[in-house]
């Protein structure tokens, strides 16, 4: 039996609201993954924060390698010679009451929520499982707060120029994740009229103050 093409990503101003207070708190997240396993089987590698000692006691050692650019401590997990989590065996995850935060909090619906779009083989599965999301929404307000999320994203994506190279976030999930964090900066603000270099500014202090302790 195959697949529904759609699958219902709940209303989106809930999803925005709920995706924002997780990112600011670290906090898990809510998916209705059903038995998708694509993130655990595209290819990437799972950064697990040195306070995880949960998480860590239940990962071998051989698994696990320094974090590049981090703190000591922080280490990340690779993937098998197939693209596969370690830890997924038999088509679940065998660590599931101790995964990673990271797995946690994952969620695909960032990339129809932003149009911020994967590519390679290896994330094959994850693009096809995003494209099948879809939002509802409740009336225009809460489609202009999609759009200021789109904004955002698409601010992030041509403007990447104005940014200095540590600024802006080198993979597809993170700038999602940062154009989530500072869309409210566009819902009354034409990016095309505004002066560029202070939106830069106002992002990054946007962003900054989502990260404050």
């Amino acid at each position: 039996m195959s697949a529904p093409l759609e699958l219902n990503a709940g209303n989106f101003s809930s999803w925005l609201s709920d995706t924002r207070t997780a990112l600011k708190n670290d906090a898990e997240t809510e998916v209705p993954c059903g038995d998708c396993t694509a993130c655990c089987t595209s290819s990437y590698f799972i950064h697990i924060k040195p306070t995880e000692t949960d998480t860590l006691s239940h990962i071998l050692d051989e698994l696990l390698f320094p974090a590049p650019g981090m703190p000591e401590g922080n280490v990340l997990m690779g993937y098998d010679e197939q693209g596969h989590c370690p830890m997924l065996k038999n088509g679940a995850c065998s660590i599931y009451e101790h995964r990673p935060l990271t797995c946690r909090s994952y969620d695909c619906r960032i990339f129809p929520a932003t149009g911020i779009q994967i590519s390679g083989k290896d994330k094959r599965l994850i693009t096809q499982q995003a494209e099948r999301w879809k939002f509802d929404f409740a009336n225009t307000d809460e489609m202009k707060a999609h759009q200021a999320v789109q904004k955002a994203a698409s601010f992030l994506k041509s403007k990447s120029q104005l940014f200095q190279p540590d600024e802006l976030p080198g993979n597809p999930t993170q700038l999602a994740i940062m154009a989530i964090e500072v869309s409210d900066l566009f819902l009354n603000e034409d990016p095309g009229r505004s002066d560029e270099k202070e939106m830069v500014k106002t992002i990054l202090k946007e962003h900054n103050n989502v990260h404050s302790v």
